[in-house]
């Protein structure tokens, strides 16, 4: 697996600007200028230990900048793309290394100019005329804040506007160009390698720490890829039936035991471009026969989803496809009883996977775009939980991760409650409680005609077994 070289990678920068560009005149906003503000070094509290420096997403979707502290601007009018450096103190080349001129950054990020951030007004004011600038101020969506335009001395010089940017923006980073695309699959091959070592490397007795810390190894070592996208989320037994396990107070410190399920929800980052894969699997290396009715009916769902994606296929639908299919595997294996609508009706599929099926992806784990405006949640079990509603379009890049769960919290209510309770099978369903959960997740593309799977990893269960028995397996063709 090559990584995309520096000179490609900033070709995709400059095709992004081109993009945002033509968007905003197609808004009616021909003129003027964007600027955007890049992320800051943050400090661990009041120590000066430096965490790791990640860029802001949206400043890394035009400039493709590493360093932290600059500001860039795009005249609307021209296409003239600049940078605005910091001017660092001479004892940073002591500590951190060379201090490189605006002459360096601008060739090293192939934009038109760069200068340093104390002659940003003098050098903005004579890009437009009326001084008009559009900051990137909105809210996401998806994770209720919201972005922060920039700030600078002399600001209140220009005529700032707040409204315009944002949507627009967001709708340049929902549809993928064709470099996105191929460092999307890029890191998706890197991260599914990944998980296939983890596989062959699962045994009883590790602890769930060590099946982490393989895949870190993994997409550093073999892919350059030094952040993940997330925190990974390594959980077997019942863990797996916490959505989100591996955070600081459940760190993914338990012992692999005989008879677990692991679910694996982890995803390499490369040049700020993230993936987003789960693999679930028996940590013995072979299924019993209710973990392959479960993984069976996740796996079901997966596949009737991929199956139907195309341009105009409403995501809300695939959910809902999802869930039956689910619903259907876990009655006909006799741990549910009664008509399938019905069950449908009454949002049992929620009690099962009470997340939704899948998000944008791109720069974020969770790209934004979800909820454009005039689009609202939909207030019911499961559907609430959904990231997008949104009809698919050519160029969306979406996770598809449907997931059964048997999640106490959710399930003494489910059985305490007529409605849903005479559904379940009570003796037959007892088998799967504190088993944990199955969650399968690929990132699709969305084509003009169906959907490309960025995602390489083993999923039948035979393939799961052979993997984990030492078979080979081939990520370019998956297989």
């Amino acid at each position: 697996m090559e990584a995309p070289n520096m000179e490609l990678l900033m070709e995709m920068h400059a095709q992004n600007r081109s993009k945002l560009r033509q968007a905003m005149a197609s808004s009616g906003s021909a003129s003027g200028v964007v600027l955007l503000q890049g992320g800051e070094e943050q400090l661990r509290y009041c120590t000066d230990h430096v965490d790791l420096f990640r860029q802001e997403s949206f400043f890394a979707y035009l400039f493709g900048v590493r360093d932290p502290g600059f500001f860039g601007a795009i005249d609307l009018i021209s296409g003239i793309a600049a940078l605005f450096i910091p001017r660092l103190d001479p004892e940073y080349a002591v500590w951190l290394g060379d201090i490189h001129p605006p002459s360096y950054i601008k060739e090293r990020y192939q934009v038109d100019a760069a200068y340093y951030v104390d002659e940003m007004v003098q050098i903005l004011q004579g890009f437009d005329p009326n001084n008009v600038l559009y900051l990137l101020y909105g809210l996401n969506t998806d994770s209720k804040r919201t972005c922060k335009p920039a700030s600078f001395k002399g600001i209140e010089q220009f005529k700032v506007d707040l409204d315009t940017l944002h949507p627009v923006f967001v709708e340049c980073r929902v549809h993928k160009s064709k470099l996105e695309l191929d460092l999307l699959r890029y890191v998706n091959d890197v991260s599914s390698a990944a998980h296939v070592a983890v596989m062959k490397a699962a045994r009883v007795g590790m602890k769930e720490y060590h099946l982490e810390s393989t895949f870190l190894h993994y997409v550093y070592m073999q892919g350059g890829c030094r952040y993940a996208a997330y925190t990974c989320i390594c959980a077997t037994g019942e863990n797996s039936s916490v959505l989100h396990y591996g955070h600081a107070a459940a760190p993914n410190d338990r012992t692999l035991q005989h008879g677990d399920m692991a679910l694996l929800d982890m995803g390499a980052e490369f040049h700020c471009y993230c993936s987003d894969i789960t693999c679930s699997f028996p940590v013995t290396g072979k299924f019993t026969d209710d973990q392959r009715v479960v993984y069976g009916a996740v796996l079901e769902a997966q596949k009737a989803v991929i199956s139907k994606m195309r341009p105009g296929v409403a995501w809300i639908d695939m959910h809902r496809l999802a869930e039956k299919k689910i619903l259907g595997v876990l009655k006909h294996a006799g741990f549910l009883q009664g008509d399938e609508e019905e069950m449908m009706r009454s949002h049992l599929g929620a009690v099962f996977m009470p997340h939704g099926l899948g998000h944008f992806l791109g720069l974020d784990t969770h790209d934004p775009g979800g909820y454009p405006k005039g689009l609202e949640r939909v207030n019911s079990p499961g559907l609430r939980s959904l990231r997008t509603i949104r009809d698919l379009e050519e160029g969306m890049v979406i996770t598809v991760e449907p997931g059964c769960y048997f999640i106490e919290a959710i399930l003494v209510p489910a059985l305490e409650n007529p409605e849903t309770a005479r559904f379940f099978n009570t003796q037959a369903f007892q088998r799967l409680r504190g088993t944990g959960g199955v969650r399968l997740e690929d990132d699709v593309v969305v084509t003009a005609d169906g959907c490309e799977n960025l995602t390489k990893c083993p999923r039948e269960m035979k393939d799961v077994e052979e993997v984990m028995a030492g078979g080979s397996w081939n990520i370019s063709q998956g297989r």
